[in-house]
């Protein structure tokens, strides 16, 4: 009586271990080759269809610009307006006029601070030379901004400081801001 392959015996003398290591062999490459397959679909150029339509295009939105650095808080504390008045004081203090008064009032003013709040002492002393330092101040709410810079001074210093009692920033004589 002929054997069928499916009932032969294996090495081991079992007759359906030969069919199950088929069987799994089988099903093992099977799953190779579609996976295989799949990949491989993934990689093969895709036609252009010359006679296309445009599609939509979406475009993200546009981001509100933000302003470079601080602002005017005009509803805030002088607390609130100290990154402003020190930016500004820093950027007067890095150029040539870094000793002169009125280019911190004018910039100031630039920034939005009130003119009419802001006092100044001389850049010159009584015998026309240069001040070791100078301060100058914004009166803010019962608050001061206040400002020194000079040859004296280690770096330009910025603070916020209560009004004197009987009213500015600034004690000693200042300097008429009439410009």
């Amino acid at each position: 009586m002929p054997v069928s392959p499916a009932s032969s015996a294996s090495s081991t003398g079992h007759p359906t271990r030969r069919v199950a290591h088929r069987r799994r062999g089988s099903t093992v490459a099977a799953l190779i080759a579609g996976v295989l397959a799949a990949t491989m679909a993934g990689c093969a150029p895709t036609a252009v269809d010359p006679v296309s339509t445009p599609s939509p295009t979406w475009a993200a939105p546009t981001p509100t610009p933000t302003p470079a650095g601080p602002t005017l808080v005009v509803d805030g504390s002088a607390e609130d307006n100290l990154p402003l008045f020190t930016e500004v004081m820093q950027t007067v203090a890095a150029t040539a006029q870094s000793v002169e008064g009125r280019a911190y009032i004018d910039a100031l003013a630039g920034a939005g601070f009130d003119k009419s709040a802001m006092e100044v002492t001389y850049d010159r002393t009584t015998v026309d030379n240069a001040a070791d330092s100078i301060q100058f101040s914004v009166a803010w709410e019962g608050e001061c901004l206040i400002g020194q810079v000079g040859p004296s001074t280690p770096a330009p210093t910025a603070v916020v400081l209560p009004a004197l009692p009987a009213g500015g920033c600034l004690i000693g004589e200042t300097r008429p801001i009439d410009w």
